[in-house]
């Protein structure tokens, strides 16, 4: 058990925090156990998790949600891991729309499909322009998205595999299958 959970757990620390924390706390280790208890081996705990960290940062909002669901059934993997996951980034998805659009647009090297990020020269523009404008965006924005999202899959994967077999109670899960 890590130390942080030693401490958690100690009456002195429980007291100090507010009822509805000690709730929430309680929760998440009782749904952790429960993922564990299901089986799922530390690879695809891995691979669950790597997906909803990537798809959490698609540059469309609105859309990593549902995203992540439909990965979830169709992959047949952990929901409520990859949806965590999901909503754990989802600070980074608004940081990284600019980025993204910057990235894709460098990527594209074609003058006319950068438009401007100048949000005075967007707003005096015709609403058909605007959504022209606005769509390349977004294309660009996705396109940087795919080129840094396969790789960074891979590597997350890859260096959480490594740490959740660390984890007592995942390498226990990994024995018994």
């Amino acid at each position: 058990m890590s130390r942080t959970m030693t401490l958690m757990n100690q009456p002195r620390f429980q007291a100090r925090m507010p009822r509805k924390l000690a709730q929430s706390v309680d929760t998440v280790k009782r749904n952790a156990g429960l993922w564990l208890k299901q089986g799922i081996s530390p690879r695809r705990l891995a691979l669950t998790l790597a997906l909803g960290c990537a798809v959490g940062c698609i540059p469309v909002v609105g859309i990593p949600t549902l995203l992540c669901a439909g990965l979830a059934l169709g992959l047949r993997l952990n929901l409520p891991a990859i949806q965590a996951a999901n909503y754990a980034v989802m600070p980074l998805q608004l940081v990284l729309i600019v980025p993204f659009v910057r990235l894709g647009g460098w990527l594209l090297t074609a003058p006319a499909r950068q438009p401007g990020l100048a949000a005075g020269a967007l707003l005096h523009t015709s609403p058909l322009r605007l959504m022209t404008q606005m769509g390349s965006m977004a294309e660009q924005a996705l396109l940087a998205w795919i080129v840094i999202a396969i790789p960074a899959v891979l590597v997350l994967t890859f260096t959480l595999t490594k740490v959740l077999r660390r984890i007592p109670a995942v390498a226990a899960a990994e024995a018994c299958n």
